[in-house]
């Protein structure tokens, strides 16, 4: 037996050439409209993400690590006055946009594109001098085009094996953005994914309280944009990285991976238009559950004074991915718990940014409430698919006997729930009202929904580069996040 095959069902024959073929040839003409008008929300989400993000303190240690670095000061680090190389820009952006688990979500594809594509397009972009909002809008298509479908073959096969899909499969995205901006042609776009495939790393056991979670998101940014500059200069990558049956990226990460839509009906299935955007600023795998207890208690009118028990059903991937016992060790382990976020939500009525400060994360009260919420695997949920795998059933017993139900197949902001583009400006002013003047925000959501007809990105950069102060970087302690309240939560 030859152990450096697998069964040719799972290959997936020039995956790689074919996918580098369709990104260097992309035109943003040969898309419809929806899918503009999709990635222009996509990228106004995206750079309040990075605006916000950049003041938070795991941010604000790699961006001090990046200025004693040094680098030529060729692109913006956004939310901030710091300008450095193009490659350490997209490290510190990428970081920031994932920072807070605001960013976009492609579900299949277990990772956030916008918090990957944007700053790179971005930054090379300005590297570059600047460059148009349709050249913009067609190196951020490619990404996610790219890279969620090779993060789709990967799917739950690779996150069950410990890997983060931000830092493994996103690094395709990133270096599909990448190659498209710098206008490689598709031999060169294909050594880009094959060195960014090489460079490819995160593991999940961060979830649990680690700020790497976030530079996860960075370092695949930064990855995608070594990637392109190396091919461009004739570096070569594995040609076959995608479906190489040894050593390959799915091969190896994911072990057993679903090809069915790696490379079918390029240019007329669009990936971006499966993408959906986060209103709670949690793991997004809760978001159901999130939403479902959120409406029982509204309908019911009820506070958290009225709940006695919270029992909530989920699929096999959100119960391993976020119901492990609340430990309150760090924002990012309270963003990823199931319990902490409806515990939460019990109490104020959203979890948003206040909800997750560092301040909030022994409250007794949240702990209490956490204490009588249970967790556990619904088959019936894992039944129905990977598709499926965000859906719940929410149980509330109230303290004076009652017991309400209700099943959620599908999260508001989601593709198939989805929000308006009213909606994604409104989180977006929330998310940059203490970072940039109300003037300042309104400019950047004009130019962002006319992108298709700006003369230059760099109208844009500006914007983002000098209407926010230089953060002060914490170099040997930092202060623990605390957020600014956000509207007004349930008394």
């Amino acid at each position: 037996m030859n152990d450096r095959t697998n069964p040719p069902e799972t290959l997936s024959p020039h995956a790689t050439r074919t996918l580098a073929q369709f990104g260097a040839g992309l035109r943003l003409r040969d898309a419809p409209p929806a899918v503009l008008q999709q990635l222009k929300r996509c990228v106004l989400d995206a750079l309040g993400c990075c605006v916000f993000g950049a003041n938070l303190p795991w941010t604000k240690t790699v961006a001090a690590m990046v200025e004693d670095q040094g680098g030529r000061p060729e692109a913006s680090i956004f939310g901030t006055s710091i300008r450095t190389s193009a490659s350490f820009a997209a490290l510190v952006n990428s970081t920031a946009g994932h920072a807070f688990e605001l960013d976009d979500i492609h579900r299949a594809a277990i990772f956030h594109p916008n918090s990957l594509t944007v700053p790179v397009a971005l930054n090379l972009a300005e590297r570059q001098g600047g460059v148009t909002g349709r050249a913009l809008l067609t190196a951020i298509l490619a990404g996610y085009e790219v890279g969620t479908r090779i993060g789709r073959a990967a799917g739950q096969a690779l996150f069950f094996r410990g890997f983060h899909p931000q830092g493994t499969s996103g690094t395709f995205a990133a270096a599909a953005t990448a190659a498209r901006s710098l206008g490689l042609t598709p031999v060169q776009t294909q050594n880009a994914l094959g060195i960014a495939g090489s460079q490819a790393a995160g593991l999940m056991a961060a979830q649990e309280g680690a700020d790497v979670k976030r530079f996860h998101s960075g370092r695949a940014a930064q990855s995608g944009v070594y990637a392109a500059l190396l091919a461009q200069r004739g570096f070569t990558g594995i040609g076959d990285i995608v479906e190489a049956p040894y050593g390959g990226f799915l091969s190896s990460l994911a072990g057993a991976p679903d090809v069915s839509r790696l490379v079918s009906d390029l240019g007329a299935s669009w990936e971006v238009l499966a993408v959906g955007f986060k209103m709670h600023a949690a793991v997004t795998s809760i978001h159901t559950a999130l939403d479902g207890l959120r409406s029982i208690m509204d309908e019911n009118r009820m506070t958290a004074a009225d709940v006695d028990r919270i029992d909530v059903g989920v699929s096999s991937l959100t119960h391993k991915h976020c119901a492990w016992p609340y430990n309150a060790k760090s924002v990012t382990s309270a963003q990823m718990n199931l319990y902490y976020g409806l515990a939460v939500m019990a109490l104020d009525g959203q979890a948003f940014v206040d909800q997750y400060r560092a301040a909030r994360l022994s409250d007794p009260n949240v702990l209490a409430l956490v204490n009588r919420i249970e967790a556990r695997i619904d088959p019936a949920i894992d039944a129905r698919g990977a598709e499926h795998r965000h859906a719940c059933t929410v149980t509330v017993t109230t303290r004076d006997g009652r017991s309400i139900a209700k099943e959620v197949l599908r999260r508001r902001g989601g593709p198939e729930s989805p929000v308006s583009a009213a909606d994604i400006e409104q989180k977006f002013r929330a998310l940059v009202k203490r970072r940039l003047p109300n003037e300042t925000a309104d400019k950047i959501i004009d130019l962002v929904n006319d992108l298709e007809h700006l003369d230059n990105t760099n109208r844009l950069v500006v914007l983002l580069r000098i209407s926010a102060k230089k953060p002060k970087t914490a170099r040997r302690r930092r202060k623990p996040y605390r957020a600014s309240s956000h509207g007004s939560g349930r008394s």
